[in-house]
């Protein structure tokens, strides 16, 4: 790739006149010495089949083979229809969604991880939910997983995708920013405002621990899902609108792997610590381990 931080991101689309996904795939084709036609097609899959994911979980009733979750995206579906949400009925459309994609990932069912299983709702429900708003094609939203490409690889190659190594903000922090920025250039926002939406957003995750009850990626993982895609929504709007992360972009990814390298291993997917070791969590742990 041409560029390992946002800033070479942001430098290389205004010099050149190309959107972030432009970016990501010409250059994901070139180092992968395969057409851009090749690369576009297996992105265009993968959107595919999130879309499946979200329609499927929001069809579930069954539960996850633990008992833990089940049906909640749905849930959440059927309530958006009968009353309007704080959030708004879109932003809960995103949050119904995200939490669909997680219950099928649960489930064992099939899903992108995006950047990681773990975080997998965020970017389908972001995406799915504001494409149904905006009535968007198809061809706009792959190329919106392309920017969403392009922020997760500098993440990845300056700080953590994995809640085992950064906690859950490298996980969940990760997917909210690259939903956010992604889809401030969906919507028409420069190169610049979508990195500043990516600082915003991974901001306010800094810290969040990966404590999954019973090691199981369940709870809390599925409900954080739900909150990220709001989160990525608002960290969108602020950015579309001209508000921009004081710390560079940059230097807040800086500051995660910082956080991420101090973080307890108690708080970095062990289940050794956090919700996982509250009395409640405990007691789930253990009936778990007695077979129900």
């Amino acid at each position: 790739m041409r560029f390992r931080t946002l800033q070479d991101i942001t430098e290389i689309c205004t010099r050149e006149a190309l959107t972030i996904g432009e970016l990501m795939l010409h250059d994901q084709a070139k180092e992968a010495g395969v057409s851009v036609y090749e690369v576009y097609n297996q992105m265009s899959d993968y959107y595919q089949v999130m879309k499946t994911a979200v329609r499927k979980g929001l069809e579930m009733e069954a539960g996850s083979r633990s008992g833990l979750i089940g049906g909640d995206g749905r849930k959440m579906n059927v309530s958006i229809a009968a009353e309007e949400p704080f959030v708004g009925q879109w932003g809960g459309k995103a949050m119904a969604y995200a939490l669909a994609v997680s219950e099928i990932n649960a489930s064992m069912g099939r899903i992108v991880a995006t950047p990681t299983a773990g975080s997998c709702g965020i970017l389908p429900g972001v995406f799915v939910s504001t494409q149904e708003r905006f009535d968007w094609e198809d061809e706009r939203l792959v190329m919106g997983l392309f920017a969403a490409g392009a922020i997760g690889y500098v993440i990845a190659n300056n700080s953590f995708i994995s809640g085992a190594e950064g906690g859950c903000q490298a996980e969940i922090g990760s997917a909210i920013g690259m939903a956010a920025g992604a889809l401030v250039e969906l919507h028409g926002g420069s190169p610049e405002q979508a990195v500043h939406a990516v600082g915003l957003a991974l901001k306010n995750t800094l810290g969040l621990i990966c404590d999954p009850v019973a090691g199981l990626v369940e709870v809390p993982c599925i409900v954080r899902n739900g909150m990220g895609a709001v989160n990525a929504l608002a960290a969108a709007d602020m950015a579309l609108a001209g508000v921009r992360s004081v710390i560079p972009s940059d230097e807040v990814i800086s500051v995660m792997l910082e956080i991420g390298s101090s973080m307890p291993m108690e708080h970095r997917e062990t289940a050794l610590g956090g919700l996982a070791q509250t009395p409640t969590g405990r007691k789930i742990t253990e009936s778990i381990r007695m077979g129900g």
